[in-house]
């Protein structure tokens, strides 16, 4: 099979040109340095880029990041010539919000291109702007003439590896780019807060990794500013944000988002940590985390907010975003014959099952930040995801993606495929009863791709209980493998106008496909 090209035909979205990247270039932060250091004199720059998140036919997020209090405004038009532009008034930001903000923008046309640009404002004299910058992004289509297409991964400078000057920075998001999706869905583990990056790293055949460094990044994460100092610190790379000026994402958050294989009540045992309660650090990190990205604040009670959602994208796509970490159990040997709590928690779980009962998409993309099916081990005698090694009947965490299988079988909910990332390589599972232990479910596709930006390690075993087949894997041969011995993984999802068809590619950085599965409408199992 020939590998599809690079960038796609032409005709199927327009691509930024002129003001956009040229406005990517003047208002970005010197490339590969450590954070700006903005003199306060003058006007108001949005030089960290722009974002949009989370949109739909009508609807959409947009970010934009100030070096000092700023009134944000967005304007959005047909055109790149912003003629009949129409002016969006966003937030005042200011150092509540470490100077960031986010601007709803409603009432969209349908499977259109939208340009924006935003513009800041000195708040006690309008007429003091700063230089506006430029982004774009498609709409869903109201219709499903124009199909859909999306790629995603995760996992972003972790394990010691930063932005390195010397291999031109995080590269595969330029590859991301001139592929030119209609959105990307992040997986998780967007920073590494308990990944310290030292400034240069020898590798095995005696080559050196450099990164840079920030002040942030020299030390485990703790603080709120210490936090957002690590979203921030992916911000330095001009790729990354060429990328958020041209496609848009859907962001979840996994365990280093506040520290590797945290749960809920967790006291740690690190020396090198001198906060030790782990729902004060989770609690510091939502909040950067919802300052850093283009995200909806959702409360699924008071005062309580949640990261789970379904974004739906059109009558082909709905995609529902897991949270597998913020309503977990502790971590442990899983091997529990009744558990309730799972790895989602009771709440999650029954909003899960409501929301796949009345999903009307041909497609419904299970976005999770842990495989099903993969032992991913947390010490000696505990388990991290969902497998804990048991091939037998379900216990502990596996009780609850049982009832949820089940659920799915029962309803006849059709066209549900599983998309994560998190183990650092890429693999393909397909998941039959006849394999399995637990029989009661429909055959359903697993598929993982990253990391981004961090360490390779080799495949984890997998657990029989729900029968998954590894059909194809892609992954070194050793632990930790940096991102110059090894590619980068992402993967691509299309879904055709026409017959409906879901297309799978696993991709590595560097253009090649490495597998391919197509997909058929409307049948329980495939």
């Amino acid at each position: 099979m020939s590998n599809p090209p690079l960038v796609p035909a032409p005709g199927r979205r327009s691509v930024l040109r002129g003001s956009l990247l040229a406005s990517a270039a003047v208002a970005a932060p010197a490339a590969f340095a450590t954070a700006p250091a903005f003199a306060l004199s003058g006007r108001p720059s949005a030089s960290w880029g722009v974002q949009v998140g989370d949109v739909t036919a009508s609807s959409a997020l947009v970010w934009v990041r100030s070096d000092r209090p700023a009134r944000m405004t967005v304007e959005t038009s047909a055109t790149e010539s912003f003629r009949r532009a129409r002016t969006w008034h966003g937030p005042l930001v200011g150092a509540g919000t470490d100077f960031t903000g986010t601007t709803v923008l409603h009432g969209l046309p349908a499977g259109e291109q939208v340009h924006y640009r935003v513009t800041l404002a000195d708040p006690h004299d309008p007429r003091r702007t700063g230089r506006p910058v430029y982004g774009t992004f498609r709409t869903a289509p109201a219709g499903r003439r124009d199909g859909v297409r999306f790629l995603w991964s995760g996992d972003i400078a972790g394990q010691g590896w930063g932005i390195n000057p010397d291999i031109g920075g995080y590269r595969v998001y330029d590859e991301m780019r001139r592929l030119d999706p209609d959105f990307f869905l992040c997986s998780g583990d967007n920073i590494y807060a308990d990944g310290v990056l030292e400034p240069s790293v020898t590798l095995p055949d005696g080559r050196i990794w450099r990164n840079i460094t920030t002040p942030e990044k020299s030390k485990v994460a703790e603080s709120l500013d210490e936090y957002r100092g690590n979203f921030r610190y992916n911000l330095l790379d001009d790729n990354l944000r060429a990328f958020n000026a041209q496609v848009p994402s859907l962001v979840q958050w996994d365990d280093h988002e506040v520290r590797n294989n945290w749960y809920p009540g967790q006291i740690l045992d690190d020396v090198r940590y001198t906060e030790k309660n782990v729902d004060r650090l989770a609690a510091r990190s939502m909040r950067a985390f919802r300052e850093y990205f283009p995200v909806p604040t959702l409360r699924a009670a008071p005062d309580e907010r949640r990261m789970h959602r379904v974004v739906r994208h059109g009558p082909l796509l709905d995609v529902f975003l897991l949270d597998m970490r913020s309503f977990r159990n502790a971590n442990s040997p899983g091997r529990q014959p009744d558990d309730t709590t799972g790895i989602l928690g009771a709440e999650q779980l029954g909003w899960l099952k409501r929301e796949l009962s009345r999903s009307r998409a041909v497609w419904k993309v299970i976005a999770a930040d842990m495989p099903l099916g993969l032992v991913v081990p947390d010490g000696a005698t505990d388990f991290e995801a969902v497998a804990q090694g048991d091939p037998g009947a379900p216990l502990g965490r596996e009780l609850q993606i049982a009832e949820l299988l089940r659920h799915i079988k029962h309803r006849r909910i059709t066209g549900t495929v599983w998309l994560t990332a998190d183990v650092h390589y890429t693999s393909a599972q397909h998941y039959s009863p006849g394999l399995a232990a637990f029989k009661d479910f429909s055959p359903f596709w697993e598929f993982v791709s990253g990391p981004l930006a961090a360490g390779g390690f080799p495949a984890n075993a997998l657990d029989g209980t729900f029968g998954p087949e590894r059909v194809f894997v892609r992954a070194p041969d050793r632990a930790n493998v940096s991102p110059m011995e090894s590619p980068q993984f992402f993967g691509e999802v299309d879904i055709d106008g026409g017959s409906g068809e879901l297309t799978v590619r696993l991709r590595a950085q560097g253009g090649t496909v490495l597998f391919s599965k197509v997909l058929q409408p409307g049948r329980t199992g495939q």
